[in-house]
């Protein structure tokens, strides 16, 4: 080994202790988890939710993109015509079956950007848990916003006006 390559190697070593000794004497920060959550990043991607129209109604559309898109085939939706008497969406058919396994899951949120009706959205909540594989097999009563807007964006807030013709 030459003086050179002992040389190099010292330095690098003392450069990298200089990172441990720089951080051994800082008080550490630790976060009280269950009583205080942080604040994820504005661009994470958490729990997904089924938007409602601002009058309630249902925005999914049972066009199938979302499952179609999504790279783990997490999402699986059932489509059927719209009552005539009790209308459920602003389209033709809505979606009669909606359900995400988020075991499968890996939330790169293609499933929200190809939705034409801006329905399907990640939160930003990161609390998702269960003790059986059932319980991680989000259905659509698990999904849906229980009031518009429940899920944390602005129901006004619109990509996308359902289409009525379609």
């Amino acid at each position: 080994m030459s003086v050179r390559n002992a040389v190099e190697g010292l330095s690098a070593l003392i450069k990298g202790m200089s990172v441990t000794f720089r951080y051994l004497f800082e008080k550490p920060v630790t976060i009280e988890y269950p009583e205080i959550k942080r604040k994820p990043p504005s661009m994470f991607r958490g729990r997904h939710y089924l938007r409602l129209w601002e009058d309630g109604m249902e925005r999914c559309i049972g066009c199938h993109l979302c499952e179609i898109v999504c790279p783990a085939q997490a999402i699986y939706v059932k489509d059927a015509p719209n009552p005539k008497d009790k209308k459920i969406s602003k389209t033709p058919s809505y979606s009669v079956e909606f359900q995400i396994n988020m075991l499968r899951c890996i939330f790169v949120g293609d499933c929200e950007e190809v939705c034409p009706v801006d329905c399907i959205v990640l939160s930003d909540e990161y609390e998702l848990s269960g003790y059986t594989r059932e319980e991680m097999i989000y259905t659509k009563d698990m999904l849906t916003e229980k009031h518009p807007g429940a899920s944390g964006r602005d129901p006004m807030v619109k990509r996308g006006e359902a289409r009525m013709d379609s």
